[in-house]
């Protein structure tokens, strides 16, 4: 690879202090920011979500298990497709080892999809993941979480990632966050589409540390380069 600015090491120091101001900086705000998000306001859950599961039906309240705040990825895997997204895979490796963590800070994690559960089991199979994965097939809850949308909606008119711009394909990616009230109440608290998602990728913050960073600025779109994890060597 070409090789960067040169620099003794008390001029590489001064640099790195200097950037060192910065991320401290980036890091407080970040720290403001996540903050505001712990402070958002909560939206009642008015509908009775069922989906199905490996053992059969499951409702949303099923899914918080004994915990009482709940994370769900919203995995792009159309029904008629026949493997799930690979970027949504790619999130997925960075989600399936760290939910026995986050468990232990009472956040229960379930990655949801509309194609059918055999497809979805098949896959999960493939990819070697634990996590609970669930079908919203017979559901609204894709359509109501902005993260599915009708061949009329596709035309421009899809509401994603907080406005109106159009989508793609039918399905899209997502996170959102519920929790469970003292009333026992399911409330929604936080979703995130988009570049919102970033956070969810630790590979990406790797990238972001190294003189090449990312490396994407040759292909077509972002994540151009990305394979399923066990398709980078065919």
């Amino acid at each position: 690879m070409k090789i960067g600015q040169i620099a003794s090491r008390d001029e590489w120091l001064k640099a790195r202090l200097g950037l060192l101001a910065k991320e401290k900086q980036a890091s407080r705000a970040r720290d403001v920011l996540t903050r505001q998000r712990m402070a958002m306001p909560w939206v009642e859950i008015g509908k009775d979500y069922v989906f199905e599961g490996q053992a059969g039906q499951v409702g949303l309240k099923d899914l918080f298990e004994d915990k009482d705040q709940l994370i769900i990825y919203h995995f792009m895997f159309d029904p008629e497709w026949e493997a799930g997204c690979k970027s949504c895979s790619f999130i997925a490796d960075h989600l399936d080892p760290s939910a026995v963590h986050i468990a232990q800070r009472d956040v229960a994690f379930a990655i949801i999809s509309k194609a059918p559960i055999d497809k979805l089991l098949s896959f999960k199979e493939r990819m070697g993941w634990g996590f609970n994965w669930l079908s919203s097939a017979a559901s609204d809850f894709n359509h109501d979480f902005l993260v599915s949308f009708t061949d009329e909606e596709l035309d421009g008119k899809a509401y994603y990632n907080y406005r109106e711009q159009g989508f793609p394909c039918r399905e899209a990616p997502g996170v959102s966050v519920f929790a469970k009230g003292d009333d026992g109440g399911i409330y929604h608290t936080y979703s995130a589409y988009g570049r919102g998602l970033e956070n969810l990728m630790g590979a990406y913050r790797l990238l972001d540390i190294v003189p090449k960073g990312r490396d994407e600025g040759g292909f077509s779109y972002s994540m151009e380069w990305l394979r399923l994890k066990d398709a980078y060597d065919r």
